[in-house]
Formats: C-alpha cells, structure tokens, sequence
C-alpha cells in the first residue's frame, strides 16, 4: 500500500479525536496523487473526500485490506504494526503546531525510507502545506 498521512511540524495528526486541521486543496492533490488507483480510509476520514465515491473506498480495515499498489489515508491510526505493507509514504505537513494527543508512530527515514520529492503549494486554508513523498530505500 501508499500511504497519505496529514501532520504538523511535531508529527501530530489528531487532538480529542479529530483531526487537527483540513485543506479542500490538500485533498485535490492527494487524489491527484493517487492517478487512477484506489484510495482507501476509515469511515472518519470519508467525509473529507465527499463526491468521490468512485475514487475512494471505506472500510474499517483498510490498512489490512488494501492491495499492493493502493493508496491509504491515514488519520490517527498506529502504523508501525503495518510497516512490511507500506510500499511509499506521502506526508502533508501544515507547517505550524497543533494541539496534538496522536502523533505518527514511524519516521520514513528511521523506518527504511528515502525522500524523493518536497514540494510547498498553497493550499485553501494554509499559506503552505508542504508535500513529501518516501519510497522505500531496499
């Protein structure tokens, strides 16, 4: 799987059970990411991707669920448990500091990772959202 992950500048990505923020651009982009492949999520995270339901599916264990070559969307979730499965990492980052209570359970680098692109864009509510994508460095 390809993993999409939101955090900010102290890998928070949820504070009292909700995610700390959301962008209508970030999630364009993600979907434009995904080119074509289908992107799964939990049922908490469908709401941010209402009107593609062609693209997305949910389901409760779409970490487990999810083929090879798929996208996830992961809010909140532990991920380490899934690290054999994870084929990429795509991190938005919001650049700024949220109250955080969950916090990304891996570092791409720690976890066998290489950067292969940063790019800053404008999104609908933040200045710059910044966008890194990992591949695995075997």
């Amino acid at each position: 799987m390809k993993l999409i992950a939101c955090i900010d500048d102290q890998n928070g990505m949820m504070f009292n059970h909700r995610r700390q923020s959301r962008d209508r651009l970030l999630i364009a982009d993600a979907l434009q990411l995904c080119a074509g492949r289908r992107l799964w999520m939990a049922p908490y995270s469908a709401s941010l991707f209402s009107g593609c339901a062609d693209q997305i599916q949910v389901d409760p264990d779409y970490l487990l669920c999810a083929p090879q070559g798929d996208f996830c969307f992961a809010e909140g979730a532990p991920l380490l448990p899934y690290l054999q499965r994870i084929e990429s990492i795509c991190l938005y980052k919001w650049n700024r500091v949220y109250p955080a209570d969950v916090y990304l359970d891996l570092v791409p680098e720690q976890c066998g990772f290489f950067c292969t692109e940063q790019t800053d864009f404008t999104g609908s509510s933040h200045a710059r959202i910044t966008r890194e994508c990992y591949i695995r460095s075997n």
